[in-house]
Parts: C-alpha cells; structure tokens; sequence
C-alpha cells in the first residue's frame, strides 16, 4: 500500500513535531489536540448565510445543536450531521467546516448534534442522543425550515456509526429518512482492531482506545446500535454513500458494511480513496481527495433531495477510480 505524497507529507511533519500520539495523552489533551489538528488541516473557513446555535432537550438533559442555513426561504432539505471522534472526542466545532462546505454545496441546512462523549457517557449514550436530536428536528420541521420529506443523516468516523445507528432506530421509531452518509464508518467493535501501530497515524491502538472509553461493558460490542454490521436485518435502510481510506484501520469493515447494505436491497454507492488515512474527509486544506470526497458526499445528497446541479466553484471533479454504485 502506497502513500499519497500528501499523505507522505503530512506523515513526515508529524513525526519531525513529535507530537505524542492521542491514545497517549489526557483526554483533556487529547480533545484538544484533536481539535487543533481538524482546524489546521480545514483550510479556509466558509462563510454560510445563518449559522446559530440552540439547545434542545435530549435523553439526560439539553442537547447542543448548529444550525447551518444556506441562502434560501422556505423549508429546505436538512442533513443532521455527526461529528467523529472515537465518542470520545470532538465537539460541534470539530465538525464545522464539514458543516460548512456541505450546508454551502448541496446546498442544504446542514445541522450537527452536540451528543455526550464516553468515558463519562458510555454507550449507548450517543446513539439515544442522536436519534432524540434526529427526531425533534423532524417534529419541529416547520420551525426549523426543514422539509421533513427529505432528511438525511450522516458523519465521520464515530459519526458514521452514529448515523448508521440512527437509520437502525429509525427504520422502527421514525422519523422517515432520504439518506445516510457514512465516512470511514466504525461497523464493527466485535473484533481485533486491524492495521499497524504507526504512531504518527491513526492505528488500530487508536481504534482499541476509542473503543476501551466507549464500551463500558464488552459485551456491548455485539449489539448493533454499536456495531451496525451486526445487525440481522439491514433491508429498509435509506440510501446510502460509504466513503473508505485505503490505510484506514476501518476500510475494511465500512466496505462489508456497504456489501451487505446491498445484499439487503439498499441503494449503495461506495467511493474509496487510494493512499489516504483515516481523517483525510475533514482535512480538506492538507488532502486533495478530502475536497473531492466532501464534493462527492454533496453531489449523493444533492441527488438524494431531488436537487439540481450544485453551485458553481464547488470540486466535484474526478470520483476514485474504484468508485462502485448499486441498486441492490
């Protein structure tokens, strides 16, 4: 497996830093190294036409949201958006240039959830405080400018595993979905975590550890709210985009997870990215293919809102040559 001289590049700096790897650090230096390094590698911050921030109630107490709102009256297509971090770290800020260029580029109102992190709040935690969040927007669609017909949800990372749990829960409790977008998804806890030990990288020691904070009890690790590809059933799904790293340690389990989406009859595309790392999706000031990723994430929603061409100025260019789409 070849680097991609970003990647090479990016490598290198870090270890001439000598900056501890996160699993080696506090949580609290670890939060905010995370966030730090997402900041650096964004780029320029997107101006969007609203972005406001508001609390809702949740499971255990009130709930952080970000409402991003493009130009535009009326209700409007909305994706909630979850942000990665192990459940450990990240916070709405981690997500916010994510939020940005899709609430700009779909275009659509983009709003992300502030859920509570593990250690302090283990599993299952997240996924209730995802899916209420889910689902008071869509309740209160009409206050929101949401169109509730076309709802979608999505993430990185953890945030993909959020999401994909959300859709579990979704498919019986509501609300209704259009769409899932799932970025280096975690699908499956049950097992040893795959790849290397490369410190300056995302490793399966990183993956151990996000897993260690998250899964008080291992036993956990076999319910499909935490490992999706678990689940005995994935038909009635909503359509779903699951983007893949090649050197992430969690390629091959968000690739199984499309595979059986499909074999279950859920519209799956899937775009994997050669020579890339776990991460590269919220680092699109350090990643070519994170522009390119983050442009194929609003052209699948785009289509999945029935909505036409997206703005202009916006690199949609060049999908990975190993880009796959099915219809189940």
């Amino acid at each position: 497996m070849a680097l991609h001289p970003e990647v090479a590049a990016y490598r290198a700096a870090r270890a001439a830093a000598g900056a501890p790897p996160l699993y080696a650090q506090t949580l609290v230096e670890a939060r905010a190294a995370d966030l730090a390094a997402i900041r650096a590698g964004t780029g320029a911050v997107e101006p969007v036409t609203e972005v406001r921030d508001e609390r809702i109630p949740g499971p255990a107490g009130e709930l952080p949201l970000r409402v991003y709102r493009p130009a535009g009256s009326g209700p409007l297509p909305t994706l909630l958006y979850f942000f990665g971090g192990g459940w450990t770290l990240g916070s709405i800020d981690t997500a916010d240039g994510i939020c940005r260029r899709l609430a700009n580029a779909v275009p659509c109102q983009v709003i992300t959830v502030g859920y509570r992190l593990a250690p302090e709040h283990p599993f299952p935690a997240a996924v209730h405080d995802c899916h209420a969040a889910t689902s008071w927007v869509a309740r209160h669609a009409e206050e929101l400018g949401v169109d509730p017909t076309r709802l979608a949800v999505g993430g990185d990372s953890a945030g993909g595993n959020l999401a994909a749990a959300v859709t579990l829960l979704s498919r019986t409790d509501g609300p209704p979905l259009a769409a899932q977008l799932l970025v280096y998804p975690n699908t499956d806890s049950s097992g040893e975590p795959a790849g290397d030990d490369d410190p300056t990288l995302f490793n399966r020691r990183s993956v151990a550890w996000y897993r260690t904070h998250y899964l008080a009890d291992p036993a956990h690790a076999r319910d499909p709210l935490a490992s999706p590809l678990l689940a005995d059933d994935l038909s009635g799904l909503p359509p779903a985009l699951v983007i893949t790293a090649e050197l992430d340690p969690l390629r091959a389990e968000g690739q199984r997870y499309a595979e059986r989406l499909r074999d279950a009859g859920v519209s799956t595309r899937t775009e994997h990215y050669p020579g890339m790392i776990h991460g590269f999706f919220a680092m699109p000031g350090t990643f070519t293919d994170g522009r390119r990723a983050q442009g194929s994430a609003a052209a699948f929603l785009r289509e999945r809102f029935g909505l036409s061409d997206g703005p202009a100025g916006f690199d949609v260019a060049a999908a990975p040559t190993d880009t796959a789409a099915g219809d189940g």
